[in-house]
C-alpha cells in the first residue's frame, strides 16, 4: 500500500494542501457544458511521448458534464525507471482537479500503466472518483461499459515481462518517431506516425487488435450492456460488433483522440487539432439500431 501511495506522487504534488477530501467549501462556477461526456485514455503522463500541450488545449475547448479518464493516465512503468515530469504534465493534473472543483464529474478508471491507483478504488482524490470500471448512461438510455481493456490483453495477464519489453520497444519507436517528424517538419511535411505504420503492416498486430475488440465487445454483451468504451491499444475506433457498440477513444501519445457524447446523445470520435474525419465518426443512432 505504501508503494502504491508513493506512486501517487504527481497527484499528491498537484493536490497540494487540498488533500484527498472533497471540496465542499469551494465556490462552484459551472463551465459551459458543451458535451454530456468526454472519454480520454492513454495520456501516459510522465513520458516524453505524452502530448500534454495539445491535451490541455482540447480540454479547454471541450468542457463536459462528465469526464472519464479511461486508464493509463499516469505511466507508472516509465516513472519507476526514469523520472520525467515537466510543468505541462503538472498542468494537466491541475486542469483535471480544477474541472472537478467547477462541477464536472471526473471518473478515473485505472489501467495497467497506472495500476497502482487500483489500490484506491472507491476513494476520491480532489473530487476525482477512482473506480474499477463504470457504466455510462447516454441521453437516449444506452448503457456503455467503461473499462481500460488490459484485462483482455493476454500479454498483460499471462506474460507481464513481455509487456514490459514491448513497452520499452514502443518508447524507442516513439523517440525515433520524434526525430523523424522534426526532420519532416523542417521539410514542410505533415506529422507521420511510424509506430502506427508498423502496426498497420504487421498482420499479427492487426489480428491482435481484431481479437481484442471482439473480446471486449463480447464481455460487454455478457454483462448486458449496449456498448463498451475502452482504451489500451492506442487505436481510436467506433463500430458495431455483433450488435454491441465498440468504442475505443485512442490515445494522447500519437493520435490525440477522444470520444464525446453530444447533448443530443450522438457519440463521436474527435481528433485534436481537428483533421479530416475519421471513418467511424457516425452518430450512435446510426451504428446501433
Amino acid at each position: 500500500m505504501r508503494t502504491a501511495f508513493d506512486a501517487l506522487g504527481p497527484w499528491s504534488a498537484a493536490l497540494g494542501t487540498e488533500g484527498v477530501a472533497s471540496h465542499t467549501g469551494d465556490v462552484h462556477v459551472p463551465e459551459p457544458h458543451r458535451f454530456r461526456a468526454v472519454f480520454i485514455s492513454d495520456l501516459h503522463l510522465g513520458t516524453p511521448g505524452c502530448q500534454a500541450t495539445a491535451l490541455l488545449d482540447f480540454l479547454k475547448h471541450h468542457p463536459s458534464e462528465t469526464l472519464y479518464l479511461v486508464g493509463d493516465i499516469v505511466d507508472g512503468w516509465q516513472l519507476r525507471r526514469r523520472w520525467f515530469w515537466p510543468q505541462a504534465h503538472n498542468d494537466v493534473v491541475q486542469k483535471l482537479l480544477r474541472s472537478a472543483r467547477k462541477g464536472c464529474r471526473v471518473v478515473f478508471v485505472p489501467g495497467n500503466h497506472d495500476e497502482f491507483a487500483r489500490a484506491f478504488v472507491g476513494h476520491s482524490f480532489g473530487g476525482i472518483e477512482v473506480v474499477a470500471d463504470a457504466v455510462h448512461l447516454t441521453v437516449d438510455g444506452r448503457q456503455l461499459w467503461v473499462t481500460h481493456g488490459d484485462y483482455f490483453d493476454g500479454v498483460i495477464q499471462c506474460a507481464k515481462w513481455l509487456a514490459y519489453l514491448g513497452d520499452n520497444l514502443y518508447e524507442f519507436t516513439l523517440k525515433l518517431n520524434r526525430h523523424l517528424n522534426s526532420l519532416r517538419a523542417r521539410m514542410g511535411l505533415p506529422y507521420w506516425s511510424l509506430s502506427a505504420y508498423l502496426k498497420g503492416k504487421v498482420k499479427k498486430a492487426l489480428n491482435y487488435v481484431t481479437d481484442f475488440e471482439i473480446a471486449v465487445a463480447a464481455e460487454a454483451r455478457r454483462r448486458g450492456h449496449h456498448g463498451v468504451v475502452c482504451g489500451h491499444i492506442h487505436r481510436a475506433e467506433m463500430r458495431e460488433i455483433d450488435g454491441i457498440l465498440y468504442c475505443n477513444d485512442g490515445d494522447w501519445v500519437e493520435s490525440r483522440t477522444a470520444l464525446v457524447e453530444h447533448l443530443d446523445g450522438r457519440l463521436e470520435l474527435l481528433q485534436w487539432p481537428a483533421r479530416p474525419a475519421v471513418p467511424s465518426l457516425a452518430p450512435v443512432s446510426e451504428l446501433v439500431a
